[in-house]
């Protein structure tokens, strides 16, 4: 009950004025149902049996004018229904976007994209079909089924109680039935965000499965998954359409016609049946109903598990806006874990000044990306801390935080959008010429201006229309047109060739100037302007300095130089780079 209550309250801003007209339409739906059986009696009284043909006519306008108005009515009342219950699914969904908004790097790191996108879309429609079958059950099904009932007891109350005897009897499989459903829905919306978790990565990597022949093994894998929500829905399908209502209105009618034959006149015997046949059309709706709102609760659940999450990443109840680079970035004593007990980061002290610029070097699985995303708490800390300008950064709010970084990453992702809106985004009305600026900065103009429709050109899926260096300045340009002061730059020229390295290195060099900086590398040529580098190893840092101290302590950065260049001259291409400017 609670749960449905929950469903309720997003019914509540629709009350009026549809949920009213709706209400009053299915009401006057069942009063006109109701009268059904008295027409049917008199027809058969007066025309059937007393011969009346005279009366005819006036039956025949009665029957068109209560279909029209049955259809009228029944039209009404389900466009209102859809209507509200879209409106609500439309809610719904912006609650969930919003939280899933809200939620930390970890809970997307948990769950498939495909899952995600399930819950917004799948789960929501069965919510929708709960909340207006519900509706159409209390003021429509159920009306109509007490007020037929009424209208059968005023005609024999005695064929009433035999035809209505096992109504309460079916009540006992189909609250096992329901129970069936709706651990069987939770089953089948599992294996739909399953298979729309697949069919997002397929689509993401569809080059990559092309490259290694794996169509057929892919189709397999998805066939598969595919054939699992099959079954799944078909033995939902089967609780559902089990004839629990059709076979107790089949021995209701029998008992009916066995112990009324003979005793009852046509008329009533029959308008009784009409009665009865008519009772029975809503009892099986709410049984259909039942089984509909137990597909939604399930749904529910799942809806409301995410709405529940409260992020661990979240302002303090005081905090304040960013206060300036002020004394720079301070590590201080910091550990971190992403599960309980598996530590990546142990230890670290480190620290940045403003206007510096400082890399992480060391090998892959070292902890140097992680340190970079707890600047902009894109984790917190699970001990220790981070302050910038001298203020722990939990005692920041996280959009001014956010706001006052720049990230470039080695994977850029884009937008399915044009140029000018991937640069500026975040930042949507700066004017054509500042995004013009910031991509000349990136050395990204010349390129731009060659593609078909400049920069309104559509870029499709996270860019794949540009090359990687292409993808690359652009995100260089996003970030320069950003103006924060601190700069994070996490392997940003790694998977680059010779040339496009060349291009967006000197973009990067604009765009470090003035600016706070951490870089994380792993090709120790991109690091040749840093201030100080700072070696990681196993979550912790082993070595920090200017690149010819390191080298001459013939340390883990040596290695990883020699490893890179070669032992032959003492160091070839980072020496003559960076050692002698």
């Amino acid at each position: 009950m609670k749960l449905y209550g929950r469903l309720l309250a997003y019914l509540r801003p629709y009350v009026w004025p549809r949920g009213v007209a709706m209400v009053v339409c299915m009401l006057l739906f069942s009063a006109i149902e109701s009268s059904v059986p008295f027409i049917v009696r008199y027809a058969i009284e007066q025309v059937v049996v007393a011969g009346q043909m005279v009366m005819v006519p006036l039956l025949a306008i009665g029957v068109v004018t209560i279909s029209i108005l049955r259809g009228l009515l029944d039209f009404v009342s389900s466009y209102l229904s859809d209507w509200i219950g879209q409106r609500v699914v439309t809610d719904l969904r912006q609650a969930l976007a919003a939280r899933v908004q809200s939620l930390d790097v970890a809970y997307f790191n948990r769950m498939r994209a495909g899952q995600i996108v399930s819950r917004v879309t799948a789960d929501s429609m069965l919510v929708r079909t709960a909340l207006t079958d519900a509706i159409k059950s209390l003021f429509k099904d159920t009306t109509t089924l007490l007020g037929l009932a009424a209208v059968a007891i005023y005609m024999d109350w005695v064929l009433a109680v035999i035809g209505c005897i096992l109504l309460p009897v079916a009540a006992i499989p189909i609250r096992i039935l329901s129970k069936q459903v709706r651990q069987q829905t939770r089953r089948q919306q599992q294996a739909v965000g399953k298979l729309n978790a697949m069919l997002h990565e397929n689509v993401q990597g569809n080059r990559v499965v092309k490259v290694f022949g794996r169509e057929e093994y892919e189709a397999g894998r998805i066939g598969k998954q595919a054939e699992l929500v099959f079954r799944i829905f078909m033995r939902t399908s089967r609780l559902r359409s089990f004839p629990v209502a059709e076979i107790v209105a089949g021995l209701a009618t029998a008992g009916v016609f066995w112990y009324g034959a003979g005793s009852r006149s046509a008329g009533n015997l029959g308008a009784f049946l009409v009665a009865l046949a008519l009772l029975y059309e809503p009892f099986k709706k709410l049984v259909r109903t039942n089984y509909s709102i137990q597909q939604g609760l399930a749904g529910a659940e799942r809806i409301f598990a995410t709405l529940d999450m409260i992020p661990d990443v979240r302002d303090r109840p005081d905090a304040r806006p960013f206060p300036g680079i002020g004394a720079g970035i301070r590590f201080e004593a910091v550990e971190f874990a992403y599960e309980p007990g598996e530590p990546v980061l142990r230890g670290i002290d480190l620290e940045i000044p403003a206007g510096a610029a400082v890399a992480l070097v060391g090998e892959s699985g070292g902890g140097k990306s992680t340190i970079a995303d707890l600047i902009p708490r894109l984790y917190d800390v699970t001990a220790g801390s981070i302050s910038i300008g001298g203020v722990d950064v939990r005692d920041l709010s996280l959009a001014s935080l956010r706001a006052h970084v720049a990230v470039v990453t080695q994977f850029t992702f884009l937008f399915n959008d044009s140029v000018r809106a991937n640069v500026a985004y975040g930042e949507p009305d700066r004017p054509l010429e500042d995004v013009i600026a910031a991509a000349r900065a990136a050395n990204a103009h010349e390129f731009i201006e060659r593609l078909p429709e400049g920069y309104d050109t559509q870029i499709g899926d996270l860019g794949v229309r540009l090359s990687g260096g292409q993808r690359q300045r652009l995100a260089i340009a996003r970030a320069i047109l950003r103006n924060a002061p601190i700069l994070l730059l996490d392997e940003a020229t790694s998977a680059l060739d010779t040339e496009s390295e060349a291009l967006v290195q000197e973009a990067l060099e604009r765009l470090m100037m003035d600016r706070t900086t951490l870089i994380v590398a792993h090709r120790l040529s991109t690091i040749r302007r840093a201030d100080t580098i700072v070696v990681v190893s196993r979550g912790r840092i082993v070595e920090r300095g200017r690149h010819e101290e390191l080298l001459a302590r013939a340390g883990e950065y040596r290695q990883l130089h020699d490893r890179q260049y070669g032992q032959e001259g003492g160091g070839t291409g980072l020496e003559r780079s960076a050692g002698g400017e």
